[in-house]
């Protein structure tokens, strides 16, 4: 069978993945001895957020990759600047990689004021892949203390399938978060180059196996309200009405406020937690997202 693309690609791409152990990309380790050196394809995969299939038709070189393949390839198998050219070349791709840094990811100041007012409502404002962007001490209280979580590292969907404590806190932990990856797969279509969506998928998919199952189900939901059952550590049950609005500026940005009906258990609940919170300071905004 002639070869679709340089038969040197599929040979860059093995010898990579077996320069490289499961721990140097975050994969978990395993008792039982490994057949192959290095990396599995199977795992490239996952990093890649690609089909095993596809990565291996890639290796042996009877398809070619796409650019926004080959930048995911690049992150999968942590390529520096030379090997990242080199991979281009062979692809016979332009490299498209962006110069310099990407613009952050900026709350409008109206949002910002808005989050500040929203004293007793839990409120976030959120970003592209669902990135969390600014809070309120409410939300901090409800969820968990964003602020000790790296800038790069808060992310609603990240959290619900990493975290403990925002795991352990919704009651129908399975429902919702079925509804955080189809929302997510509405994200991939808005932005199907995005190497930091592709990057989060990746992620998401080695470490948690119902997340892999669930993405590759490419069911969609771009539901803009809806109802979130919480068990909080401290308050107990809390029911509350979920709406988010999308930013008009066309940024992608929207904001997430959860509110209950007045005179319920779950209001009084959101009352105590606003309680708790009053006179801290507002969450340090001087770092914004940073793509």
């Amino acid at each position: 069978m002639t070869p679709v693309s340089d038969p040197r690609l599929g040979a860059f791409l093995k010898a990579r993945r077996a320069q490289l152990a499961p721990r140097d990309c975050g994969l978990p380790e395993t008792d039982s001895r490994r057949k192959v050196a290095g990396l599995r394809r199977e795992e490239v995969a996952l990093l890649a957020a690609i089909s095993v299939d596809y990565y291996t038709r890639l290796e042996q070189c009877r398809v070619r990759a796409s650019a926004s393949v080959l930048a995911a390839l690049a992150r999968a198998l942590r390529l520096d600047d030379d090997q990242q050219r080199y991979l281009y070349e062979l692809a016979g791709r332009a490299d498209a990689r962006p110069r310099g840094r990407r613009p952050a990811q900026r709350v409008r100041p109206a949002v910002r004021r808005l989050l500040d007012q929203l004293a007793e409502t839990p409120a976030m404002a959120l970003g592209k892949r669902l990135d969390i962007l600014a809070w309120n001490p409410a939300a901090a209280a409800l969820y968990t203390d964003f602020a000790r979580i790296p800038a790069d590292r808060r992310n609603y969907v990240r959290l619900l399938f990493t975290d403990p404590v925002v795991r352990a806190l919704y009651r129908n932990w399975e429902h919702d978060a079925r509804d955080a990856v189809a929302a997510l797969r509405m994200e991939a279509a808005a932005g199907p180059e995005d190497p930091e969506l592709a990057r989060l998928v990746g992620e998401l998919s080695v470490r948690d196996a119902d997340f892999r199952i669930w993405w590759a189900e490419h069911r969609v939901v771009g539901s803009a309200y809806g109802t979130k059952h919480y068990r909080h550590r401290l308050v107990g049950d809390l029911t509350l009405d979920c709406d988010t609005w999308s930013s008009p500026d066309g940024s992608g940005q929207r904001l997430m406020v959860l509110t209950a009906e007045p005179g319920t258990p779950s209001h009084d609940a959101l009352r105590i937690l606003a309680s708790w919170t009053a006179g801290r300071p507002a969450p340090d905004r001087a770092e914004d997202h940073t793509a």
